[in-house]
């Protein structure tokens, strides 16, 4: 077998020269948040139209098949928070969020150059165009230009000073702007000037369309429509509507298009005289966006992505594969299948995210937590405790007795399962869920009773609270603060690793106890300054998930870390969990991402100091599936060889096979092409031959 080619790291991580080490995406989950909608026509107009949506944190897509797939199309856009977009001729644009201004295409999204000079907004709500006058509706107001956005002019005579514009809609020669608590404005002069329409009777838009002489708008209170420019208004809200607040609007011809907060949409034929019922198929709200385009009828919703009506809005179908913009807070694993909760759903992925399916187990709800026992997967959501035994093909709540429906935390533990709630503490279950009791003996009361996060260690159980870290010896008969020291409060994430307890806090960074709690230091150096999400642990290598700066790795205990973020193009990591031989992140906004441990710790010298003598450690974990950790030592500087044998003698991995620095070392053995069984591994070195065994359980 050819040797593995094994890199050595002095003080943190090392990977190999010359290799192209990096964070890959999955494709998915699917979903996430999409801002808004444009549609074009291909290049030359013959072809497929093109479909773009503009999501909250992974950019723009596009559609060239009626959002049968999507595909990313961000080059050159250096801000992936997409707040509007709109087509203007041959160029796209895209206005984003903080910092980042409007950015141009002029090959579909193929590549983007910034068009900012002279727009000084922070954020670009809404963009519009009026023959070669392209409008952007900015939180400092109305911002103009007549050079495709080569140049920006502010356009705010008659605006409130410093307006918040978060829509616009063009009407013929008129323009109307929503203003936030100031109301709607129109402009007939192309932003020379504003005048106030109906001032604060629309002080809550939420969405503008407009048609010939046809304006709507949609409110916190429905919807309304002007056939004279906004001089008077008529309500023609659905009469079925169960929500008031029309989130989103779109117009085409005679047909309008009315979507609302709790993620029913209306289609009206007449404009809003009479609308269809409410539709079917349609599962995640709020309806943030819609556009149409002929036939097809596409909704934007605020978790679950976008949503295709081909029916006249009878029917809706899930129209976000290659769509991967969900935010993931929750993933678990059993053997080689990989489940990730999202705000949404529970989806799964059966070859390392290569593919994703959602499991149907949410109707619109977040699934914060998932935890595995067996054949079994544990769900944590707003709405109590979920189960599946069958790989998330069929799902059965589980939360008889809990009175707390809101479950950010799970444990399993034997078989006692415990789950976190936000407010009503810990509840434990000693049956899979059939029956809950509560356990909270010794907890805070009020915000601090919420869990976010457990570990076990030993016959101690760990429990991250919102007032810092409880123990509990009993299984949470009783439980006693063992925080001293730690000052986040709030523990996000808990993990062990080399007998040592990790805190992942809100405000603190991390922390480590080597005492069962009883004290913590904090182990922040080279960790940025941001809220700790998650924990991972390998052997003796954790990695830390944090809320704003991506992903770390410390090797030494938390002595110091080390950014492990190259590729990785979402700073915000929610949960962690290593499968095989590889690492998994959920994100905000982007989905999951992979990267091979292999590629971050191939080799590392640990800070133990030098051994007296050579020697080789048993592997951990052992029994393991299908990958272990090996570690040995060295009193000298000595040639090493570290090879695994079958029981027939056979060698089947060579780990290490060169000349290698005093110390402590480990090495990954991945056996994922391999049968269960049990495997001897030796080492040799010019003082000293060993041999252990491991046994692979599959």
């Amino acid at each position: 077998m050819r040797p593995q080619a094994i890199c050595l790291a002095l003080t943190a991580f090392l990977m190999c020269p010359g290799a192209s080490a990096q964070w890959m995406p999955t494709s998915g989950p699917y979903g996430g948040e999409v801002r808004s909608f444009a549609i074009s026509l291909p290049a030359g107009g013959i072809g497929p139209l093109n479909v773009f949506v503009g999501t909250s944190a992974g950019g723009v897509f596009r559609s060239t098949d009626n959002g049968a797939s999507w595909t990313a199309v961000n080059s050159g856009l250096t801000n992936l928070e997409v707040l509007s977009l709109a087509v203007d001729g041959t160029s796209l644009f895209a206005g984003t969020g903080p910092g980042g201004g409007v950015f141009r295409s002029t090959n579909n999204g193929t590549g983007w150059t910034p068009a900012t000079a002279g727009l000084t907004a922070s954020r670009v709500y809404s963009l519009a165009a009026i023959g070669a006058n392209l409008f952007a509706g900015t939180d400092m107001g109305v911002f103009r230009s007549t050079n495709s956005g080569t140049v920006w002019t502010a356009a705010n005579a008659g605006l409130p000073t410093y307006a918040y514009v978060s829509v616009l809609a063009v009407s013929g020669t008129n323009l109307f702007a929503a203003a936030g608590s100031y109301g709607l404005f129109r402009s007939t002069d192309n932003g020379t000037s504003w005048t106030s329409v109906f001032g604060s009777l629309f002080t809550s838009v939420s969405s503008l369309a407009a048609n010939g002489t046809n304006v709507f708008v949609g409110t916190s209170f429905g919807c309304s429509r002007s056939t004279d420019n906004g001089a008077t208004w008529t309500n023609i809200n659905p009469p079925t509507a169960t929500s008031p607040d029309a989130s989103a609007l779109a117009v085409n011809g005679a047909n309008l298009l009315a979507g609302y907060g709790n993620g029913t949409v209306f289609l009206s034929s007449d404009n809003g005289v009479n609308w269809t019922p409410p539709s079917t198929g349609l599962t995640s709200s709020p309806v943030s966006a819609l556009a149409l385009s002929g036939a097809n009828l596409f909704a934007g919703t605020g978790n679950g992505g976008v949503f295709l009506s081909t029916n006249n809005n009878t029917s809706w179908t899930v129209a976000s594969v290659g769509l991967a913009t969900a935010t993931v807070l929750s993933l678990a694993q059993i053997g080689t299948n990989l489940f990730a909760g999202t705000w949404d759903d529970v989806f799964l992925s059966t070859n390392n995210g290569a593919s994703w399916t959602a499991t149907g187990l949410s109707n619109d709800e977040a699934v914060y937590a998932l935890a595995a026992r067996g054949n079994t997967i544990f769900a944590g959501m707003h709405g109590g405790v979920f189960l599946s035994t069958n790989n998330g093909t069929t799902w059965v709540q589980a939360s008889n007795g809990l009175t707390n429906s809101d479950i950010p935390s799970l444990l399993v533990d034997g078989a006692n399962l415990f789950a976190g709630t936000y407010g009503g503490g810990i509840w434990l279950s000693t049956n899979s869920g059939t029956v809950w009791t509560a356990v909270n003996a010794g907890l805070p009361t009020g915000p601090a009773r919420g869990v976010s996060s457990f570990a076990v260690k030993g016959p101690a159980i760990f429990a991250g609270t919102g007032g810092g870290v409880y123990m509990s010896t009993n299984s949470g008969t009783d439980w006693i603060l063992a925080s001293n020291g730690l000052t986040g409060p709030t523990v996000w994430a808990l993990a062990v690793s080399d007998g040592n307890l990790f805190a992942g806090t809100q405000s603190g960074g991390a922390f480590i106890s080597t005492d069962n709690g009883t004290t913590w230091n904090a182990v922040t150096v080279d960790l940025p300054n941001a809220p700790v999400r998650a924990l991972a642990v390998s052997g003796t290598n954790v990695y830390a998930g944090t809320g704003s700066s991506g992903v770390f790795l410390t090797t030494n205990n938390g002595a110091n870390w080390t950014a492990a973020n190259s590729g990785l193009m979402n700073d915000g990591i929610n949960s962690l969990s290593l499968g095989g031989t590889n690492l998994f992140a959920g994100t905000t906004g982007k989905g999951v991402w992979r990267r091979p441990v292999s590629e971050m710790t191939s080799v590392q010298l640990s800070s133990g100091g030098i051994p007296t003598q050579s020697t080789l450690q048993q592997n951990y974990p052992n029994p393991f599936n299908p990958s272990t950790t090996i570690r040995y030592g060295l009193s000298k500087r000595s040639y090493v060889s570290l090879a695994v044998y079958n029981t027939l003698g056979q060698r089947v991995a060579q780990l290490v096979n060169g000349d290698m620095e005093a110390g402590y070392h480990e090495v990954q053995f991945d056996a994922a092409g391999l049968p269960s069984g049990v495997y001897f591994y030796r080492i040799r070195t010019e003082d000293v031959t060993q041999t252990k065994r491991g046994i692979l359980m599959k």
